[in-house]
């Protein structure tokens, strides 16, 4: 008994240092150290050493609030205060105020926290100081006091003596901080200089640093390196034992950037799950308000007011000022789209908008000023709408990218609505030169085409303003500036870092096809496929890629040159209407053709009826079909090519809009005819020479008449180098295309309209998607897919398409013959056959297939399809 007497000093003292040191651990290896912290309050409370079960109890705490728990680290710091309390241990008791108030604010009390913080300024010593402060700074930004937090990281960081880990947390809270304000060199810096002292620490700081370096690169406008820094965050974050809340709903953000917004919508509804679940209140109110904004953005109006007004109700709670005014600037914007609005929900966003303004949130005040110029527009408020507008675009200026092109967006509506059509233009050009500098950073052809999005209201307030007044030739500038912009350049093949992603996915599409073809589906193979695609668009939205060359913009006296005797016609929609640009050897024309809808409406009825053809039910049902065919088929003749007044017998050009993508143009008239996305692009086709004299003809599986087809072309191709199943493998094939001058490929084309980089052609043992052509392939100079709907195109907003075509016009390909239609097969057998012998005259292949059409029977069902189904791309 005296022996355990005479030892309790010591052992209280030894457990005092022990509770000391797992609490330095859980605040950088809180996986490591928390059970731990739960270890040591057990065994001081036996020895009955106070002060050890206080600071045990608040390792313990910070553990749980790491890991989200927030309740239960409540719980813990509740009683760590009581036992202080109790016995007068006035400096644990205002370390224990202070963790407090940081597991309040993540519960969104910021009032308790607030209460906690005051009383801790009184009690703790100068070692925790550093942290009290770095807490009430905490608290000023999440509440938009932005300049008070400033203030107060600031302090910390001129002190002499700081914790290393309160350091690291006040560094990379001012970063963060800075970016809110704008001054995004100085966050940059801040949080590379986090990054350096969060390594020395543990797995938790750098995984959090490390995340903040990630949301700042995309915040200043480096959205593709952004989503690479977030997936190593991602990495960091699971191997720290960190819950994936506030990783996911940062990551949303750069998703949100880059125009991916289903996938935006899963990480951030992720977020907001694993919040709810933690019942961490303050990250839950901003997920909430991301998920709003995500349904804002797909035009999903009464999803997103309710979201934001949920999202409002709980930062108003939280005494969020800042927060409060993002969600009224997404309310309001949602509820403008259900209908009119009255006066008081503009009052409510400028507001908002002078309060994000006040606060100094640049980019939040863009958006803010931005919605009240256009609500102020619509209800007739000029001036203030002017002067809303005004304000956007000077807060704009010298911001990063994506905040400038929302500041032009105003400014040209200020211009608009002043009646200076030429400011509009001069404002329109200078942030679609802004969007094409980012696109061309951005590794993937699908970013680039998603990225156009940005700038489509831009196009159509550029052509609002050219169309009425401006002469053809700059209605056909303004129309070409503004489409097609993914596919400005020609990609150097690169598919480092995915080459294993891609491997993957055409075994496990094998697994599945086999499946199928037993009759089975299985959920899990499905459930693999998706997967393995998720992983190798991952990839290549963070592949390098290089560009060899830029479409560049073609003038009219260039493009009449290599025009000759073709007349070049350019379809753009505006406002439903449409209107044709006639390009022609001396004039250029205007020619208004009436509503959008009406030619969409008879293409979809002339591609409906095409595919009812080949295989009718009775012959009543092939009459009805070919009759509506044909009407289908002169009733888009009459719409788009007819009112242009042009000679039957001269060869076409044709640019059509994305609205227009599914439209055969080649049956509409009676000359050559072929398509580009863009004059640029025509031009760059029609400038390119072929490499060599090579030829490729290829058969994939599946398909009767394939064989057959590329054997009796290589009757005329002599020297062609010919891949027959099994040969025709995906590796096979790719290394044959390489620089060839002609190509065929007869296989199975499968059309993906939900992600039209996965359609594919069918070969033996696998696909090749438009992915890995787009990535792999030195793509043949002039190319014949024989392949069912390998010549549809998916419309993207900003009047992008991809497909087939656009990747291989990326990959320098200069001429293309493909389908709209499912296809006979057998029958077209003939048909390719003429093509390819009137190839070899010299023709292009427009006059080729010209030529071609002209022999089939269109008294026969399959003849006809043909003749209306494959289309030619670009001018070789």
């Amino acid at each position: 008994m005296i022996r355990t007497l005479a030892a309790q000093p010591d052992a209280g003292a030894a457990l005092l240092e022990e509770a000391e040191a797992v609490y330095r651990g859980v605040l950088v290896d809180a996986q490591r150290y928390r059970s731990t912290a739960a270890d040591v309050v057990e065994r001081a409370r036996t020895a009955g050493a106070a002060e050890a079960v206080v600071v045990g109890l608040r390792a313990w705490a910070w553990g749980e609030h790491v890991r989200l728990d927030n309740e239960r680290a409540r719980v813990l710091l509740d009683s760590a205060a009581r036992l202080a309390s109790r016995r007068g241990l006035d400096s644990r008791l205002g370390e224990i105020l202070v963790s407090r108030a940081a597991v309040s604010h993540e519960l969104g009390r910021l009032a308790a926290a607030q209460d906690d913080l005051d009383r801790a300024a009184a009690l703790v010593g100068p070692e925790c100081g550093a942290e009290l402060v770095l807490q009430q700074a905490a608290l000023h930004q999440n509440i938009g006091r932005l300049h008070d937090a400033a203030r107060l990281y600031r302090d910390v960081l001129d002190r002499d003596a700081c914790p290393p880990q309160v350091l690291v947390k006040v560094t990379n809270n001012l970063a963060l901080l800075e970016v809110g304000l704008g001054r995004w060199d100085a966050a940059q810096e801040h949080v590379e200089q986090a990054l350096r002292l969060a390594a020395e620490l543990g797995p938790a700081p750098h995984a959090i640093v490390s995340q903040s370096r990630a949301w700042i690169t995309m915040q200043v406008g480096r959205l593709a390196e952004s989503l690479h820094r977030f997936e190593e965050a991602g990495v960091l974050y699971e191997k720290a034992g960190l819950p994936l809340g506030e990783h996911l709903v940062e990551y949303a953000d750069a998703l949100i950037g880059l125009r991916l917004l289903p996938e935006a919508q899963a990480a951030a509804a992720r977020a907001a799950g694993e919040f709810g679940q933690h019942e961490a209140r303050l990250m839950a109110a901003e997920a909430q308000l991301r998920s709003a904004r995500l349904h804002l953005l797909a035009g999903e109006a009464e999803e997103a007011a309710a979201a934001a007004r949920s999202a409002r109700a709980l930062l108003r709670r939280q005494g969020r000022t800042a927060w409060v005014a993002r969600a009224d600037v997404t309310a309001v914007e949602a509820l403008a789209l259900q209908g009119p609005l009255p006066l008081s929900a503009l009052r409510r966003l400028q507001a908002a908008a002078s309060t994000l303004d006040r606060l100094g949130l640049r980019s939040d005040a863009v958006e803010g000023h931005l919605a009240a110029g256009r609500l102020a527009l619509v209800r007739g408020r000029t001036q203030e709408a002017l002067s809303s507008l005004a304000r956007a675009d000077r807060l704009a200026r010298r911001a990063p990218v994506l905040v400038r092109l929302r500041g032009r967006v105003a400014a040209a509506l200020g211009a608009q609505h002043s009646g200076d059509g030429v400011a509009v233009l001069r404002h329109c050009r200078a942030g679609l030169a802004d969007l094409a500098a980012h696109q061309a950073a951005l590794p993937s052809m699908e970013l680039r085409a998603l990225a156009s999005g940005h700038g489509a209201e831009l196009g159509r307030l550029g052509l609002r303003a050219v169309l009425p007044t401006g002469t053809p030739v700059q209605v056909l500038d303004w129309m070409d500036r503004t489409r097609a912009a993914a596919l400005v350049g020609v990609d150097v093949p690169a598919t480092a870092g995915f080459e294993d992603e891609l491997a993957a996915l055409r075994g496990t599409q094998g697994e599945l096809e086999e499946a199928r073809s037993g009759g089975a589906e299985p959920p899990g193979l499905v459930a693999r496929v998706a997967a393995a695609e998720d992983r190798v668009r991952r990839a290549s939205w963070t592949a390098q890629r290089s560009t060899q060359t830029s479409a560049g913009r073609s003038h009219p006296a260039e493009l009449r040159g290599l025009l000759g005797d073709q007349v070049l016609v350019m379809y753009g929609s505006l406002d439903g209407a449409l209107t044709a640009v006639v390009l022609e050897r001396r004039r250029t024309r205007l020619v208004p053709l009436g509503p959008t809808a009406a030619a969409v409406r008879a293409a979809e009825a002339l591609l409906f009826a095409l595919r009812r053809m080949p295989r009718p039910r009775s012959p009543a049902a092939a009459a009805a079909a070919r009759a509506s065919a044909d009407a289908s088929r002169l009733r888009l003749v009459e719409l788009l090519v007819r009112p242009l007044s042009l000679r039957p017998d001269v060869p076409l050009v044709v640019l059509p809009s994305a609205d227009l993508s599914g439209v055969p143009w080649s049956c509409l008239h009676t000359a050559p005819t072929t398509i580009a996305p863009s004059a640029a692009l025509w031009a760059r086709t029609a400038r390119r020479s072929a490499a060599s004299d090579r030829v490729a003809l290829v058969a994939g599986p599946g398909l009767p008449g394939a064989a057959t087809e590329v054997t009796a072309l290589a009757e005329r191709h002599p020297a062609a180098e010919v891949l027959l199943p099994p040969h025709s493998t995906v590796e096979a094939v790719t290394a044959a295309l390489q620089g060839v001058s002609l190509a065929h490929l007869a296989c199975h084309g499968l059309l993906r309209a939900d992600n039209p980089m996965f359609s594919a052609l069918v070969l033996h043992g696998g696909r090749l998607t438009v992915h890995e052509l787009a990535a792999r392939a030195d793509a043949p100079h002039r190319l014949v897919l024989a392949a069912c709907e390998s010549g549809v195109q998916v419309g993207y907003e900003g009047d992008e398409m991809l497909g087939f075509v656009s990747a291989l016009f990326t990959r320098g390909t200069a001429g293309l013959v493909a389908s709209i239609l499912v296809v006979p097969d057998v029958e077209t057998v003939g048909f390719m056959r003429d093509l390819h012998d009137h190839t070899l005259t010299g023709r292009t292949l427009a006059q080729a297939l010209h030529a071609a059409r002209s022999t089939l029977d269109l008294a026969e069902p399959g003849d006809f399809v043909n003749w209306c189904a494959w289309n030619a791309f670009g001018a070789a």
